[in-house]
């Protein structure tokens, strides 16, 4: 049986990664000329073209698109199995990528980092932060914190906490338009959408009653502090997390409703990509996420 070329898969995911062939020979050490080889050789092999090649520009072919996922897969494999046979002799070392929401990250995970880092001199975060839903394995990163509720997929996955949410509103909205006291009201108001929760707004009450409810109105957005201007106006209202709206809430501005009536709670997951492989240093900060986050964040 013949043996995969994994040097030209492993070169092809580079040349995907830096978007050319010169860039990618550089960021590996090898020629130009030979990048160009072991990409001829696996279209050959493959029977079928990688890239669409011009003077000015790189692209992958339709063919290539989900090779391209494979091939990625197979460098960074590599890289974890030398990676985890150096860090078994030494501390951790290197740096980890990790992506978290805006608003929480700033508040939650930001201020963890430094005691993280104390502890671990030898270890650098990358921290991204964006409400934006990231491709973890696309992207590259180690680590994701996500709060949503998860679509199955390949990616691992382990739920540290539960975040609480309320509906929220401004008293001037309350006293022009009336304070909702059951979730069917609701349909009567505006509502401003927090894209990172997808779906309805599902409830949970007195005697085990359960009701959702369709959000519409004049503001959607994938940052819930995108939302608190207009909220705060008086311009409708939300269903947001503790961490962002707790400073609104002790001042007075923004007042919480139906408090009989639950929001269905959120996960704070931790995501990594499916490799079971990985080094060290993200060993080191998912244990201590896990261990840190674990507990109820205080409201």
């Amino acid at each position: 049986m013949r043996l995969p070329d994994l040097e030209a898969w492993a070169i092809f995911a580079s040349v995907v990664e830096h978007k050319s062939f010169s860039a990618a020979a550089d960021a590996i050490g090898l020629s130009k000329a030979t990048v160009s080889k072991a990409i001829t050789r696996l279209e050959a092999h493959l029977g079928q073209s990688l890239f669409h090649r011009t003077s000015r520009r790189l692209a992958l072919t339709e063919a290539g698109k989900p090779l391209a996922e494979h091939a990625a897969r197979i460098l960074t494999e590599a890289r974890l199995a030398e990676e985890s046979a150096n860090d078994a002799a030494s501390a951790p070392t290197g740096r980890v990528r990790l992506a978290a929401p805006m608003s929480f990250g700033v508040k939650n995970v930001a201020p963890l980092l430094a005691e993280f880092l104390a502890a671990h001199p030898g270890i650098e975060v990358d921290l991204h932060l964006s409400d934006a839903r990231v491709d973890i394995v696309a992207e590259g990163f180690d680590i994701a914190l996500r709060i949503a509720e998860l679509p199955d997929s390949s990616l691992r996955a382990r739920r540290l906490c539960t975040i609480r949410t309320h509906i929220v509103a401004a008293p001037r909205y309350l006293e022009a338009n009336g304070t909702p006291t059951h979730p069917a009201q609701l349909g009567e108001h505006k509502l401003f959408g927090y894209s990172n929760v997808v779906g309805p707004w599902r409830f949970h009450g007195p005697g085990g009653a359960e009701v959702s409810v369709r959000v519409h109105g004049p503001l959607t957005a994938n940052s819930g502090e995108a939302i608190m201007p207009a909220l705060v106006a008086g311009l409708g209202i939300a269903r947001l997390p503790d961490f962002i709206i707790e400073t609104c809430l002790a001042s007075g501005a923004l007042t919480t409703i139906l408090c009989d009536w639950a929001p269905a709670p959120i996960g704070l997951h931790l995501l990594t990509p499916p490799s079971p492989l990985r080094p060290a240093r993200v060993e080191a900060l998912i244990e201590f996420l896990t261990r840190r986050l674990r507990d109820p964040l205080p409201a």
